[in-house]
Parts: structure tokens; C-alpha cells; sequence
């Protein structure tokens, strides 16, 4: 798993520019879903959506900062419980008291977020903020100067982070696997390897030599207008919009410095996998034997209309790449085009290892998928932000709502793939409109909302329908 991976920045998905070599691997020879979007477009609720199988209304992770309450019923917390060695390797970005949530084994430098953990006991934000003086907690600066600090340079992510995880799963590898030292490998028990890396997340600091690869190849998004809507329409962390040209905010130069820098990123987790792939097969494993899953949590828009990072419902942001690899079990080099959702993956690998699926789930085995033929399926994908903004995607059709007081959206993605028009007023869409908003109350959102909501209603986790 990586942080912030643009579904179309992959050689798999088209991508021309950027290297995957292994992430290609992986793709020919696995299932890509080509239209899998996440739980919720901002770390901390679509990372805990998907460890719990429930969006972020149903298992209350809706904002950035909460979490999964203590013991949470997460997919790996079944896998423990049915005799799997579970190990988690990087980013996981629990900010609860709960640091395991269900793991049997963890290494990684994000753990134990006390500072942001406002929820543990009061006593411990109140120390923090009597200990932290006025500007080390103004917050995030802008996106702005986020883009001039692009270019080479050795982030958080790019080499301490990332490196200490993979260094890390490495070691683990050794120790289950062959145990040179003490002679006693566990390959006999069932495992769950997790990589989690922080890269392609912003700063946008990268290795020399990818990003003077990229610098002079990128295609950065440079002509882009402000979509009109007061939410689509403005930056997470600036009033409007990043302004770009000599009299802007940026110029075109640091624009594509900070894209060469995320290609840059990508190619870099790349190499990653490719390594903990090589040690498993150093190890003496054979790769068929193992479900392989690759995927994000959400992902960024990198200057596209006109808007950096995430918390939109525009593809850039709420699409997110998805393969899963597993010969024994299905024939790969298939693309999938149904809406699925990261939530999904809950379920699908209970159902891969033979697992009992938890009730009240949001979560729907993909297994019928990757197995192909002609599957029912419900085509639909739901994406939540902060509590109020609400995503469905049906077929080709993406309708969001904003709230009472805010316009809703729709996007026909067949006929206007780059959503640069609102298409909620066509007269050809108003009966499906309508059934937009029937659902919108389904799922506890709006002034009709169902007060007895429980979750998304798909009834059985382990059935497509």
C-alpha cells in the first residue's frame, strides 16, 4: 500500500511517463480494477474504512483524526484470530489509543501519534498544547509553498520512513522464512505481510537521479480553470486556487519540479515492492502461492483543475489503483471496469482464505469478479468526506452532495471524462437524479436522512449483488 497514488499515474493504467515495473508485473498477471475508488478521500477515514470493511459513517472515522475505537472488529484482527502470523510494516495511521487494532506484530515510525490522539484523555492534548507555543501549531502551510519546496532533497517519507518499514519487512521475511541464526522459521503458519509506505504523500522531495529522470518528461497540469463550485472549486488549504505564472503564486518551473518530484516518488515505492518480492523469493517462497493486493488510500490531484492534494470527489483524487494477484485462485491479466470500493477488500480476502465474513459490513467479496463470467453485481461505489459531502458513483454517472446549501454535482464520465461540466440539470438524467438522492437518505446524509441507519445495506458481505 502507498499514500496518495493517482489511479492513472502507472504504467498499468496507461501512463507513458512514469516507471512500475513491478506494479506492471503484478497487473499482467493479476485482476486491475479500473474503477476502484476509496472510502473517503483524506488519510486517516479512508485508510480506517478500509481496515474496518465500513465507511467512514458507519464506523465513525469521518474526519482526519479520529480513529477505530479500541478492539475493532479490522480484517486483520479476523486473521489473527484464525491463527495468521499478521505483520504490519509502515504507515497505518491509527491516532487512537488502540495501535495494533487487531496486528500481531508492528514496525514502523508512525505509531503512538500521542500528540494528535486529542480523544485518549483530555489531560494529554491539554500538556501538549502548553508544551507546543503559538507558531509550531498554526497548522499546514499552503499548497503553495509546498509547490516551491519541490525538487531533490530527502523527505520524512522518502528515505527514513519508507526505508525503515521496507528494511524492516525484509528482516521479517528472514526471521518466518529461513532463520539462519536460530533455525526456527515459522513458514508453516499462515501469514499476513503488510507494507504500508508514506510515499507519493507530499513534500514533494525526491532521490537526484529519478527526478532529474522526470523533470524534463513530465507533463504537469498547467492550463486549468477553477471548476465553479463553491467545494470542488477551492483548495484544502489556500482560499482558492494555486495561481500559476509570473504573477502568481507559482511559477510554471516549480509546478513541474513538484510533478517530477511525485513521479519520482511512485518509481521510488516501486523499487520497494520489487524488493520485498525478491526477498520472498530468496526466501525460498514461490510468489503464486500468495495473494498479493496492491493499492492506496486515496489519491492527489497534482494541479488539476487548478487544485493540489485530495478531499475531492474528482477521479484524481478518489480513484485509487487497485490490483489483486493470485494465479492458484484465478486467471490474471483481466481488467475489471465494475465500481468497487476499498472497503470491499475486507471481505474479499476473508473469502480467499476460506474466512468468516463479520456482519455489518460495507464490505462486498470481490471474489466473483476475479474469477470472471457473468457476475451480478451492484455497480456502485460510495465515497464520504468530513461528515457532510457524500460521493455515489452508478455506471459512468458521479453524483455528489454538499449539503442543503451547496449545489449538487454530477459527472457523466463517458461523455465528459475530464468533469468539466455539471451535468445535475440534464433532462436525460433527472429519473436517475431522483434515485441519487433516494440513496442519499439511505445512507444517513441530507435533511430526509434514515435516522435508523445502520450501514450501506448490501446485507451479505460474502454475495454480489
Amino acid at each position: 500500500m502507498s499514500d496518495e497514488h493517482r489511479a492513472d499515474v502507472a504504467g498499468f493504467a496507461g501512463n507513458a511517463i512514469v516507471r512500475t515495473p513491478v506494479l506492471d508485473r503484478l497487473a499482467s498477471t493479476g485482476v486491475v480494477f479500473s474503477n476502484a475508488y476509496c472510502a473517503s478521500p483524506i488519510c486517516v477515514p479512508g485508510r480506517q474504512a478500509m481496515m474496518s470493511g465500513q465507511l467512514p459513517r458507519t464506523c465513525r472515522c469521518e474526519r482526519y483524526g479520529d480513529d477505530l475505537a479500541p478492539g475493532y472488529m479490522t480484517w486483520p484482527r479476523v486473521f489473527s484470530q484464525h491463527a495468521y502470523i499478521t505483520t504490519a510494516c509502515g504507515k497505518l495511521h491509527h491516532m487512537g489509543a488502540d495501535q495494533m487494532q487487531g496486528w500481531r506484530r508492528r514496525i514502523g515510525m508512525d505509531d503512538m501519534l500521542i500528540h494528535e490522539s486529542r480523544f485518549i484523555d483530555g489531560r494529554v492534548q491539554a500538556e501538549f498544547d502548553r508544551c507546543t507555543p503559538g507558531p509550531e501549531r498554526e497548522g499546514k502551510w499552503s499548497d503553495a509553498k509546498e509547490i516551491r519546496r519541490a525538487g531533490v532533497g530527502v523527505g520524512p517519507h522518502t528515505e527514513v520512513w519508507d526505508e525503515y518499514a521496507t528494511t524492516g519487512m525484509e528482516h521479517a521475511i528472514r526471521e518466518y522464512f529461513t532463520d539462519p541464526y536460530y533455525d526456527r522459521p515459522q513458514g508453516h503458519c499462515p501469514h499476513v505481510l503488510y507494507l504500508g509506505l508514506s510515499n507519493p504523500h507530499y513534500p514533494y522531495l525526491a532521490q537526484e537521479e529519478l527526478f532529474e529522470y522526470y523533470l524534463p518528461r513530465v507533463r504537469p497540469f498547467i492550463n486549468q480553470a477553477r471548476f465553479d463550485h463553491p467545494w470542488l472549486g477551492k483548495s484544502p488549504f489556500m482560499p482558492g486556487i494555486v495561481s500559476i505564472g509570473p504573477d502568481g503564486d507559482v511559477t510554471e518551473r516549480e509546478v513541474r519540479r513538484a510533478t517530477a518530484a511525485y513521479y519520482a516518488n511512485i518509481e521510488a515505492c516501486d523499487r520497494r515492492y520489487g524488493r520485498i518480492l525478491s526477498r520472498l523469493e530468496a526466501a525460498g517462497q514461490d510468489l503464486d502461492d500468495w495473494i498479493i493486493v496492491y493499492t492506496t488510500d486515496h489519491g492527489e490531484m497534482l494541479g488539476e483543475h487548478a487544485i493540489w492534494e485530495k478531499q475531492k470527489f474528482f477521479e484524481g483524487s478518489a480513484r485509487v489503483p487497485l490490483i489483486i494477484r493470485w494465479p492458484r485462485g484465478f486467471d490474471g491479466g483481466r481488467v475489471v471496469s465494475r465500481n468497487v470500493s476499498s472497503c470491499d477488500l475486507f471481505a474479499t480476502l476473508c473469502d480467499l482464505a476460506g474466512l468468516p465474513i463479520p456482519a455489518g459490513l460495507d464490505s462486498r467479496s470481490l471474489v466473483p469478479l476475479l474469477r470472471g463470467g457473468d457476475v451480478a453485481w451492484r455497480d456502485e461505489a460510495v465515497t464520504q468526506f468530513g461528515g457532510v459531502n457524500l460521493m455515489i458513483k452508478w455506471g459512468a454517472l458521479k453524483y455528489q452532495y454538499y449539503g442543503e446549501d451547496v449545489p449538487e454535482v454530477l459527472f457523466d464520465l463517458e461523455r465528459d471524462p475530464g468533469e468539466l461540466r455539471n451535468a445535475i440539470n440534464d433532462r436525460q438524467h433527472a429519473a436517475i437524479v431522483t434515485q441519487f438522492r433516494i440513496r442519499v437518505a439511505e445512507l444517513g446524509f441530507g435533511p430526509k436522512a434514515d435516522t435508523g441507519y445502520k450501514n450501506a445495506g448490501y446485507h451479505s458481505a460474502a454475495t454480489a449483488r
